[in-house]
């Protein structure tokens, strides 16, 4: 692709990083851009900036905020009691969304998989166990995707926390095997969360 501008062919060099953005893609994107009043691209820059710059994982659940404790965690109308494993971000908003869950949320980071490179060490498993550690979690919700590593996660997390004196459950299989939660319709996700079952009965 042969750009007539420096500038412009370093932009759509950056915007086609992007997930699911290829060259031609990023260069309508870029050339959209353009096209708009400038304040416009600016804010949008400051977004990204401001993004970068000053975005915060709660410290108590990993989850994506703009304080050091996310407004989940700091509700004092959720029960601390019951903690939900999710894989990312996406997924807090996806149950969230629903309406039917009001614990508190766990997020992992991602999913043990061993041929991406990623391990039990790069997910925030370890600070889960240290919540169990301390008996204020009575109950431990699965709710990884159904996928081989979803349920690897599942069950690796499982075996470390079954000595502990705490119930552990999954959502109900509303979701399909091998579909990702967050592309889950509000009222299969919300039912799979209310009709939740034993953990160690869904294997």
């Amino acid at each position: 692709m042969n750009f007539s501008s420096k500038l412009l062919e370093n932009a759509v060099s950056e915007v086609s990083q992007l997930p699911g953005i290829g060259k031609r893609t990023a260069l309508r994107l870029v050339l959209h851009l353009l096209k708009q009043p400038n304040s416009q691209t600016h804010n949008l820059t400051k977004a990204l900036t401001g993004l970068v710059d000053h975005i915060k994982l709660c410290k108590k659940c990993h989850n994506i905020s703009d304080i050091d404790v996310c407004e989940i965690c700091a509700n004092t109308s959720r029960n601390p009691e019951i903690i939900c494993v999710v894989e990312d971000v996406r997924d807090v908003m996806a149950i969230e969304n629903t309406s039917q869950f009001k614990g508190l949320y766990h997020v992992l980071g991602g999913k043990i998989s061993p041929i991406e490179g990623v391990g039990p060490q790069n997910l925030t498993i370890d600070s889960l166990i240290e919540k169990v550690k301390t008996g204020s979690v009575k109950e431990v919700i699965f709710a990884l995707s159904s996928t081989i590593e979803g349920d690897t996660t599942n069950f690796y997390i499982f075996k470390q926390i079954e000595k502990y004196s705490i119930q552990t459950s999954t959502i109900a299989r509303g979701i399909a095997v091998g579909d990702e939660l967050e592309y889950a319709d509000e009222i299969t996700l919300g039912r799979s969360i209310v009709n939740r079952i034993p953990f160690d009965k869904s294997f």
